[in-house]
């Protein structure tokens, strides 16, 4: 996922916590034996590619149902053993045995999760919404078992190490968050409420991804994409003809509010129109609509938080975080907020000044923001886009900007790989290497958007590392940038680059993972901590060595020049306000929905947001959030539910300690090193504050935050 400045997305990083869901019954049970018919799954064994990849090959449609129906009484046999074990509880016995678990449930749904993010289809759109409960009901099944939430209380920690240490304190926070204290009645209440949330969460998720495809704009004049390149005009002439509107223009849409390319487009109308369609893509009336679904989830989340014994959602939800609280976490945006929106104020008005000066005879709206603001930037810095995109070949900013970076910093390398199966035909693959040579790591890349597609970019993982469980991770990045047409180069901005650099950051987090127990290895950790790595990473897109590899001009293969460099970088915090209010707006509104107390709060969808971007001093209109309520699928369908304030959170993190990096020489191997042993190695098996101390020798300080945004000297 990706921070303020870039396009966000739900990121699939904590798998775990869904893939050690349970069920139990009454009585003992034997461990069920395969049905024959399913000898040909591919999910119920091991994968026998290297470090256990999917087998794409052969994975089907077909082959998830019968592999879910299978894992999920298998997983029930194994736990309805541990909680029912006649021996006294032991580690090895309960908490060990509970991580071996559900190996053929959680082979299967790691795929899935995949598939249904990156290429869905109507089948597995089904199946999803027909699992959903079936599997919220098999966590509950666990995490309510009162013999095994029992057993794992009794386990004694002296003489565990301290990973193992730390697995009992997870497990035993795990089951009380979830409700293990309840009573029988409130248990029975809350298992209903669960299963009602999952469906809810996957219809929106569904209807969402239908409501972006539906969303996209067609046009049929070209001369109403003046201002977009040859390349980009081709694009979206062939995405009309796939769409079945040959002759015509389409212009799809991201996951975000503002759109690409509006920075581009030179006819207000088309502008308006594009930005329109976006803000008002899943509130329609139609099939696709999803405030009803919106209102629903918010008042059941109230009703779970208030069964568990917290006053609102945002409470329950933060117990496992670092923030701990809602208070501490608006503190921070409260922070962060009041400068950036008195410099958005000041960016807006010298947007307006432009209008002005060019007669435009109009004031600026939210579709004009990004195209004034560009030219802006260049009669201040002399920095123009279209001059900076030729330096920034996708496949040459991956393997001599962010691999370089690796190998740079960590002593990576990386090799292709065209002889492992993937999901898709623009999916590429590469093998991951230690700095010692030994092999640690496959690596998957799916660049390019499709309708089968979640909007945004994201990292997750096929397989996790885990001594326990001998296993290597198998990780995939995906993004959402257009595909150019066929022999064309695919050249991205600076923003896009940075994403890229962001989403590997995640990556290298989960291929450093040196856990014994996958629960707690790699990216497992919260969610206001999962952003630290990734954001981090960003950084070394300006590094000057980095730069000068990777930035060259995909005809003249010559290095950017140093003068467009300095550009790049004086104009480094501009734009700022904008970009940093559209997101605590959209962390603000977050916190807002999950803050409610009774249902009295909770009115209609349009009217809680107007309402509470309102109550926060977000009142310019030019500076929408980064989503919209009937589109923020973080939120509502994508684990950041009272999350979204973690991106900056991290960022607190990430500049602070990027400040430790540069006044320690900076790309060195020794600063490396120690960031890989401190941070990117110790997954959830430390404390992860003190990690943070540990690297730096203090603790987070928000002036490093602040300093990056231009917001204090």
């Amino acid at each position: 996922m990706k921070n303020i400045s870039s396009v966000l997305l739900i990121s699939a990083l904590a798998f775990n916590q869904s893939y050690t869901t349970m069920k139990q019954t009454d009585t003992q049970q034997e461990l069920p034996a395969p049905d024959p018919s399913l000898s040909s799954n591919p999910f119920m064994k091991k994968s026998k590619l290297q470090y256990e990849a999917p087998e794409f090959d052969k994975i089907k449609n077909e082959h998830f149902k019968p592999a879910f129906d299978f894992g999920l009484k298998q997983h029930e046999a194994e736990i309805v053993k541990i909680a029912n074990n006649p021996a006294a509880a032991t580690f090895e016995n309960t908490i060990v045995a509970l991580e071996k678990s559900g190996e053929v449930l959680r082979r299967t749904q790691i795929v899935f999760s995949n598939l249904t993010s990156a290429n869905t289809n109507p089948t597995l759109q089904a199946l999803d919404e027909e699992y959903a409960p079936i599997f919220a009901a098999h966590s509950d099944k666990m995490y309510l078992n009162e013999n095994l939430y029992k057993r794992i209380k009794s386990i004694k920690e002296d003489g565990l190490d301290s990973e193992s240490k730390r697995l009992v304190q997870y497990y035993k926070q795990n089951f009380e968050i979830a409700g293990a204290n309840l009573s029988a009645v409130d248990k029975e209440k809350l298992k209903q409420l669960n299963q009602e949330l999952a469906s809810l969460s996957t219809q929106y998720a569904n209807k969402l991804l239908e409501a972006r495809k539906q969303g996209g704009v067609f046009f049929s004049d070209a001369k109403e994409l003046d201002g977009l390149s040859a390349d980009e005009i081709a694009a979206a002439a062939a995405d009309a003809k796939t769409a079945g509107q040959p002759g015509k223009y389409l212009l799809a849409l991201q996951n975000t509010t503002q759109q690409p390319l509006l920075q581009n487009l030179k006819n207000r109308a088309t502008r308006e129109k594009l930005f329109k369609a976006s803000w008002t893509r899943a509130e329609k009336g139609d099939t696709n609509d999803t405030r009803e679904t919106i209102e629903k989830l918010a008042k059941l989340r109230l009703k779970k938080a208030q069964i568990l014994g917290k006053k609102n959602y945002a409470e329950w939800k933060l117990q496992d975080q670092m923030a701990k609280t809602p208070e501490a976490a608006t503190k921070l945006m409260n922070q962060v907020a009041t400068p950036a929106v008195e410099t958005a104020r000041q960016e807006a008005k010298d947007i307006q000044d432009l209008i002005d000066q060019q007669k435009g005879g109009f004031k600026v709206e939210p579709w004009d923001w990004t195209f004034y603001a560009e030219q802006v930037r260049k009669a201040k810095f002399d920095l123009d886009e279209s001059e900076i995109k030729p330096y920034f070949e996708i496949t040459t900013v991956l393997e001599k900007g962010v691999f370089f970076a690796a190998e740079k910093f960590y002593g990576l390398t990386f090799k292709k790989r065209t002889d492992l199966p993937v999901y898709h035909p623009d999916v590429v693959t590469y093998e991951v290497f230690d700095h010692d040579g030994k092999s640690i790591a496959i690596y998957y890349l799916d660049f390019y958007t499709r309708d089968s597609k979640n909007g945004g970019a994201w990292m997750s993982n096929f397989v996790e590392q885990s001594y326990l469980m001998g296993t290597k991770p198998v990780i995939v990045n995906c993004y959402n940038y257009q595909k150019p047409a066929p022999g064309k180069p695919s050249l991205i901005s600076y923003d896009d680059v940075s994403t890229i650099f962001h989403e590997f950051g995640h990556s290298i987090h989960g291929m450093f993972a040196s856990q014994k127990y996958p629960s707690l290895s790699g990216t497992n950790v919260p969610r206001d901590f999962v952003e630290f790595p990734s954001q981090i990473n960003e950084h070394w897109a300006l590094d000057p060595v980095v730069l000068k590899n990777y930035a060259v001009h995909f005809e003249t293969k010559q290095p950017i020049p140093q003068a467009l460099v300095e550009k790049i970088k004086k104009a480094s915090t501009f734009n700022q306000g904008y970009m940093t209010t559209e997101l605590v707006s959209a962390a603000a509104l977050d916190m807002d929905w999950h803050s409610v107390t009774n249902d009295s709060q909770l009115i209609p969808v349009l009217d809680f947001e107007k309402q509470s971007l309102t109550n926060h001093g977000f009142t310019l209109s030019t500076v929408p959030p980064r989503y919209h309520t009937p589109y923020f699928a973080h939120i509502w369908g994508g684990g950041y539910s009272a999350g979204y304030y973690a991106y900056l959170w991290s960022e607190t993190l990430d500049n602070d300690a990027w400040e430790w990096i540069k006044n320690n020489g900076g790309l060195t191997r020794e600063n490396g090193d120690r960031f890989r042993k401190y941070i990117l190695s110790v997954g959830n098996s430390v404390d992860l504050n003190q990690a943070f101390r540990d690297f730096t020798g203090h603790d987070p300080d928000i002036k490093p935050l602040l300093r990056n945004r231009g917001f204090i000297k």
